[in-house]
This record gives C-alpha cells, sequence and structure tokens, in this order.
C-alpha cells in the first residue's frame, strides 16, 4: 500500500469516525427549540390589561412554555414589599398569578396549550417558605423555582458571595426534599473581578450541582464581559434554561452591571431573537448540549408585542442544531 493511500484511508477513517461521535441533534435535521418558551415578564402589561387575549396570541404563535414572575399570594411580606417599592416606575403591578388562584391559572394555561416549568420567586420566600412554594409548584406542574437577581445589599463583597452561595446549597437541599429545583438567574453583577476572583465563579465552585441550578440569561452575561459558550461548556449539566434575547450591538456595561440603573441603561440594546449580533445559533447548540431544557424569550422593552412574540418564535423554531 502506498503512503498516500494509507493516509487517504487514515482520513477516511478518522472522518467517518468524527460523524458518528457527532451528537444526534446536530445531524437529524430536527427543530433545536421545540418548546419555545416566554419569561411573562416581557409581556406583563398586556397580561394585566387583556390576560386571555394575550395568551391566546401565545397560543397563535406556537410557544408552549412560560416562565412566570413574582411575588405570588403565598410570597412572603417582605417580597410583597419589595414589589410595592417598585410597581409605581412599571406601569403595572400584577404578577405571579394575574389576580387568579393557581388552580384558576392552571386551567386557564390548559386551555391554551401552555405549560410552566419554572417561575422567578424572592429570595426571602425560598429561604422561609419552601413548602409553601413547592406547593403552588407542584400545582402547576413546575420544576423549578428560582431567583431572577441576588439583592444588591447581600452582593456587595467577596464574602457575601460566599455567603450566598453557602445559603443556595441550603435553600437547594429544602427543595430538592420538597420535590422541586432551586435555580439561579445571573444578572449583570458579579462578572467583574473583586480580589483578582471573578465572584459569579465563586457561586459556582462553592455550590452543590446536584442542587443549585442555572438559567443563563444571554444578554446579560455578554454585557458583563463573559462569554456564554464557556460556561456552558465548563458546567454541563448546571445549566437547565436559559433567557433568549438578542443584542442590536454589543455593549458592555459602564461600571460593574452592580444595580438598576446600570441595566436600565442598556434597555435599548435589547432586540428580539434573531434580530441582533449575537451568534445564537453557536451559543444555543452548546447550550442543548450542555443540558439546557428550557429556552425563554425575554425583551425587556418591547414595544410592539405582536411582532416581538412572532419574529422571537420564528427565529427559534427555525434553528438546526
Amino acid at each position: 500500500m502506498t503512503l498516500n493511500r494509507r493516509k487517504f484511508l487514515q482520513k477516511s477513517v478518522a472522518a467517518a469516525a468524527a460523524v458518528m461521535a457527532a451528537p444526534v441533534l446536530a445531524m437529524d435535521g430536527t427543530a433545536g427549540v421545540k418548546n419555545v418558551g416566554l419569561q411573562v415578564w416581557s409581556i406583563a402589561k398586556n397580561l394585566q390589561s387583556d390576560f386571555s387575549g394575550t395568551l391566546k396570541l401565545l397560543q397563535q404563535f406556537g410557544y408552549k412554555e412560560i416562565e412566570l414572575f413574582g411575588p405570588y399570594p403565598f410570597s412572603t411580606e417582605k417580597d410583597q414589599a419589595s414589589w410595592k417599592a417598585v410597581t409605581s416606575m412599571l406601569n403595572f403591578s400584577q404578577s405571579g398569578y394575574f389576580g387568579r388562584s393557581a388552580k384558576e391559572f392552571k386551567k386557564i394555561l390548559n386551555d391554551h396549550g401552555l405549560r410552566t416549568p419554572a417561575m422567578h420567586i424572592g429570595l426571602d420566600t425560598l429561604r422561609n417558605k419552601m413548602g409553601e412554594t413547592a406547593e403552588a409548584a407542584h400545582a402547576l406542574g413546575q420544576q423549578y423555582a428560582g431567583i431572577a437577581a441576588i439583592p444588591e445589599e447581600e452582593r456587595r463583597t467577596m464574602d457575601d458571595y460566599k455567603r450566598i452561595a453557602d445559603d443556595f446549597n441550603v435553600i437547594g437541599e429544602k427543595a430538592k426534599a420538597n420535590g422541586i429545583r432551586f435555580y439561579y438567574h445571573n444578572h449583570g453583577y458579579g462578572l467583574t473581578p473583586i480580589g483578582g476572583k471573578i465572584p459569579f465563579d465563586v457561586i459556582l465552585e462553592r455550590t452543590d450541582p446536584t442542587l443549585v441550578f442555572l438559567e443563563m440569561d444571554l444578554f446579560w452575561t455578554v454585557a458583563g464581559g463573559a462569554d456564554p459558550v464557556k460556561y456552558l461548556d465548563a458546567h454541563k449539566g448546571r445549566y437547565k434554561l436559559m433567557h433568549v434575547k438578542d443584542m442590536k450591538e454589543r455593549v458592555r456595561f459602564a461600571g460593574d452591571g452592580g444595580n438598576a440603573a446600570q441595566w436600565v441603561e442598556l434597555f435599548p440594546h435589547i432586540t428580539d431573537a434573531g434580530s441582533g449580533v449575537l451568534d445564537l445559533k453557536t451559543i444555543l447548540t452548546h447550550a442543548k448540549a450542555s443540558g439546557v431544557d428550557h429556552f425563554f424569550v425575554e425583551n425587556d422593552r418591547i414595544t410592539d408585542v405582536k411582532q416581538s412574540l412572532e419574529t422571537s418564535y420564528k427565529y427559534l423554531s427555525s434553528l438546526e442544531f
């Protein structure tokens, strides 16, 4: 056998092995996001003014899942008060089940072909009312209960981040004991080094991967200067949920992303999935391989609800990984 032919055969075998080793979802030609979801924070004003009509829109476009945000009827007084303190700036006040009981809410979702696998909930409620949280989650068929952000007063120093990580383990243990999973949704803070260490990395290192799961917010991750793909690849099995929103152009926080003023400053740069500069196909391919099961569209600054919901849905449902 000649040297050239031997090399050719070696390359052919290697190529065949690479194809066989490739993930099935990369070869089967099926849509990458089969159950496109929505974080209802994006349409909260519409739900408050026309609850049934807005859910019909989701059904019409093909959305299958929604992620809720609190507070809820069972939330602690502290979390209820925190919500009331900001509603005057939001132009809407309802949250949770939007004035309905959990049973009523579940029936309405069923009627519109929707399910809710997860909810954002206040940290104080998770610390002090896990039983009630789990009961509500089971009533709605939710597997996950998590927080949208760590309160600012609890993340000022690296020691604060260490304490909150330890607290997450306790909450995660309680959640597991009650038949649900706790998750942490990253915001813009925690990605700037403190004393040479990234606070978010400290949270990852100090938390038990079997008790504390993660929801990646793509926009805030990039705005904080981090690479979504690197985190997804490095922590397989931990990321179970994702907020999918695009950037009109790549932007960073003016500071460390540690307060609401810096978040709001970047709202105008948020755009619908597939309409911006982020390489969502690559990111979502890595997300699927990492173990993400739920992809929720989110846009903190929707101006045209119908167009925004349709644009994001069509893009995500047409992707092939």
